[in-house]
C-alpha cells in the first residue's frame, strides 16, 4: 500500500484502514456504478492507496461477494473499483450528497471522507495532474505530446446514470475514470487511440490518460476531446417520437457512420478470422443458462430462445470476426451538425477484459443497436412498433451502403445476436432497473415465441 503523508499514527485496530473499509461497504452498494448489488459484500479490502496531492486519496479496492475463489486465482470473487476520496476535517456543506462518513479510528480517525469527483478543486488538480506527464506511486499519468490541454477549465461532474463517472473540462475536454478496474489496456483507451491513427474522424482521440502498475497494471481513465453542441443518440430519438417525427434519415446516416468505424477497425486491428459460430453459440447458450438461473421470468423462454443459438452453430458464417464496440447503442453515440460519432468503446463492463478486447462479428454491434432502437420506441405509450421497425430497417441499409454487405441477408447471426443481446439485457434490467425489465422481456418473448 502507498503510505499517504497526512494520515494519522494513532492507536488502531489490527487492521489500520478498517473503520474506512467499514464505511465503503455502506455507501458502494448505493452507487449507480456498484455491479454488485443483487450480492451482498461479504469483505472489502483496500488493494492501494495513493495520495495524489494534499487532502486526495485514490484508492482502489476489493469488494468480495462470498467465499468462492476467482477462476484461476485464491482471490475470493469479486470486483475491483476504483475510488477517488476526499479526506477534511470540516468539508463544505456543498459536498453534503458526496460525504461518506466520518472515520471513527484508525490512520484517517476523526477526518470525514467524501467522494472527491463532487469537490471542484479535487477535479481541477486531477486535470493538473493529467496535463504534466509524471507518477505519483503506482499511478502513471500520461498524454499525447502533440495535444495542449489549456490549464484553469472549470469542471462539472456529469450526473446521468452511467457505469462509470465523468468529468467535463470547460465544455472542452470529458475525463472518463473506469470505476470498475480489471487487469489489462481499457479498449476505451485502446481503439480510439488506434482509429486515430488510422485517421477514422467518428471516433474523439484520446489527449490523456491514467494508468496504474499495482496491484496490477490498468487503465485508470481517459481524457477526450468533448462535442460540445452534441446529442446523444437516445435523446435524438425520443425528441422524435414524441414529435411524431421520424427518424429514418438519421439511423441511416448511423448505420453509415457505423460501418465507416468497423472498416477503420478491420484496419487499426487485423485479424480477418472467419466467424466460429459453433463456439459462439455455445458461450451464448451458457450465458443464457446462467441468466435464466438469475432470473426466473425467463425460465419459461430459454428452449425457444436456444433455437436462435443452435441454428447460429449451421447458419452462413457471415463477415470475418474483428474488433468491434462491443455495446454499441443509442446512447453510445453522439450527433453534432450532420455527422455522427461514436463514443465509449469499453464494451460491456460486466464481461472479462479479455473478452471485450477480443475479436467478435460486427453482427454483434449491429444487433446492439437494433435493441436500441425497439428500447426506444417502447418509451412512449401506446408503443410504436412500426417506428422502430423503420429505424431497423433504414440503420441497415445506411450499413449496408458503406459496408459492401446487408446485415438484413444475416438472419440467423442477426437473431443470435439480437437474442443474446436481449438476455444480457434482462439480466441488466433485473439488477440495476427493474422497472425498465418489460422491455428487453417483450423481446425475449418475440424472439422465443416468433424466432424473428
Amino acid at each position: 500500500m502507498t503510505k499517504t503523508a497526512f494520515l494519522r499514527p494513532r492507536s488502531a485496530p489490527a487492521d489500520p484502514m478498517e473503520p474506512l473499509t467499514g464505511l465503503l461497504r455502506e455507501w458502494l452498494p448505493l452507487q449507480r456504478w456498484f455491479a454488485g448489488k443483487d450480492r451482498p459484500v461479504t469483505d472489502l479490502g483496500v488493494l492501494s492507496m495513493t495520495e495524489l496531492f494534499p487532502g486526495c486519496l485514490h484508492v482502489l479496492v476489493h469488494a468480495a461477494h462470498g467465499g468462492v475463489p476467482a477462476p484461476g486465482g485464491t482471490t475470493p470473487a469479486g470486483d475491483c473499483y476504483q475510488l477517488l476520496l476526499g479526506v477534511r476535517e470540516h468539508p463544505s456543506p456543498r459536498l453534503g450528497k458526496a460525504l461518506i462518513g466520518r472515520v471513527p479510528d484508525g490512520r484517517l480517525a476523526g477526518l470525514t471522507v467524501y467522494d472527491a469527483l463532487h469537490d471542484p478543486r479535487a477535479a481541477q488538480l486531477l486535470l493538473e495532474r493529467l496535463r504534466r506527464p509524471g507518477t505519483a506511486g503506482p499511478l502513471r499519468f500520461e498524454c499525447d505530446a502533440s495535444q495542449q490541454v489549456p490549464a484553469g477549465l472549470v469542471p462539472r461532474l456529469m450526473t446521468a446514470e452511467q457505469s462509470n463517472s465523468s468529468l467535463v473540462y470547460g465544455d472542452e475536454y470529458i475525463l472518463k475514470l473506469f470505476r470498475r478496474i480489471q487487469p489489462g489496456v481499457n479498449p476505451d483507451l485502446e481503439v480510439p487511440g488506434a482509429l486515430a491513427r488510422q485517421g477514422c474522424h467518428r471516433v474523439p482521440a484520446p489527449v490523456a490518460w491514467l494508468r496504474t502498475t499495482h496491484p496490477f497494471k490498468a487503465t485508470l481513465g481517459v481524457l477526450q476531446p468533448y462535442l460540445r453542441n452534441a446529442s446523444d443518440g437516445w435523446t435524438l430519438a425520443l425528441d422524435a417520437l414524441a414529435s411524431g417525427d421520424d427518424f429514418t434519415a438519421q439511423a441511416h446516416a448511423l448505420g453509415r457512420a457505423t460501418a465507416d468505424v468497423h472498416l477503420a477497425l478491420a484496419s487499426a486491428f487485423p485479424i480477418g478470422a472467419p466467424g466460429e459460430n459453433g463456439r459462439t453459440a455455445a458461450a451464448m447458450t451458457e450465458r443464457l443458462t446462467a441468466a435464466a438461473h438469475a432470473v426466473p421470468a425467463l425460465q419459461p423462454f430459454v428452449p425457444g430462445l436456444r433455437t436462435a443459438f443452435a441454428a447460429l452453430a449451421t447458419c452462413d458464417a457471415g463477415p470475418p470476426a474483428q474488433r468491434v464496440h462491443g455495446d454499441l447503442h443509442l446512447g453510445q453515440v453522439l450527433r453534432a451538425g450532420r455527422e455522427w460519432f461514436v463514443i465509449d468503446f469499453e464494451g460491456e463492463p460486466s464481461r472479462p477484459l479479455s473478452e471485450r478486447r477480443s475479436a467478435h462479428s460486427p453482427v454483434r454491434d449491429i444487433a446492439g443497436m437494433l435493441r436500441s432502437f425497439d428500447y426506444a420506441a417502447r418509451q412512449r405509450r401506446p408503443w410504436r412498433p412500426e417506428w422502430a421497425r423503420r429505424c431497423r430497417e433504414a440503420y441497415c441499409a445506411g450499413y449496408a451502403a458503406r459496408a459492401g454487405w446487408d446485415p438484413r441477408k444475416k438472419h440467423g447471426l442477426l437473431r443470435a445476436y439480437e437474442t443474446d443481446r436481449a438476455v444480457y439485457e434482462v439480466l441488466y434490467e433485473a439488477r440495476h432497473r427493474p422497472d425498465w425489465l418489460p422491455v428487453p422481456m417483450a423481446a425475449i418473448e418475440r424472439l422465443a415465441v416468433r424466432g424473428d
